[in-house]
């Protein structure tokens, strides 16, 4: 798929169609790099790797996104643009700040500065309207452990307003294949196991944007094809 580079945190942004099929996805990667903005604004040729603007449905628009832990430079100047229907997929070596991104798109860090419009709304002034459309899953955030995996997924359907949550977990579990695990209390599933129940969670209330960290962490083949 197309993808954009940001040299200066080591990024890279993956444009695909649904279900991550490699197939060209009409849509840049990426707004304008630093250089392509710089130029643009000097009356120059944008830098040449500079993707064309395409007018896009974007349920997500993040522009000029940064994020400072003191003297370290977590996001710098992040730009870039997710479609409805569309995959996009952030890249990079440990430390290039993907797992702040996304923290900061939950609305769960604030920015250093720069702006994150998801669903038509401002998430720095209104999140709270959007987050009840959204979902996240990550295998480094633990479900209570002493509950076993359908009590766990019935209290967070709950959480989210899920009508009929009894009969829309059993439908989750079904097609994600883990109903041999309802039973079993969450803390005694291996990290694989976690993880598909984690994603089953995500998926509870049909989600508008999914955010996904590391989502097929841990996993053997044929669990992540699932």
């Amino acid at each position: 798929p197309p993808y954009r580079r940001f040299p200066a945190n080591g990024l890279t942004l993956t444009f695909s169609a649904p279900w991550s099929k490699l197939i060209k996805f009409a849509a840049s990667a990426a707004r304008r790099s630093r250089c392509g903005r710089r130029g643009s604004r000097n009356g120059g040729s944008p830098d040449r790797e500079t993707m064309p603007e395409p007018e896009l449905d974007a349920v997500i628009r993040v522009e000029g996104l940064s994020k400072r832990f003191g003297a370290v430079e977590a996001v710098r100047r992040l730009d870039f643009q997710g479609a409805r229907g569309a995959t996009t997929a952030l890249l990079g070596a440990n430390g290039a700040g993907k797992t702040t991104t996304i923290s900061m798109l939950l609305g769960l860090l604030l920015p250093t500065s720069g702006r994150i419009t998801i669903l038509g709304e401002d998430m720095l002034r209104h999140r709270f309207r959007v987050l009840p459309r959204m979902n996240f899953t990550s295998p480094y955030v633990d479900l209570p452990h002493r509950l076993t995996v359908r009590e766990n997924l019935i209290v967070f359907g709950r959480l989210y307003g899920v009508r009929a949550v009894k009969r829309r977990v059993a439908r989750i579990a079904e097609e994600l294949r883990i109903e041999e695990l309802m039973r079993r209390p969450t803390g005694s599933l291996s990290a694989g196991q976690k993880t598909r129940v984690a994603l089953a969670k995500s998926l509870l209330n049909e989600p508008e944007v999914l955010l996904m960290d590391e989502p097929t962490a841990s996993l053997d083949p044929d669990s992540a094809d699932v």
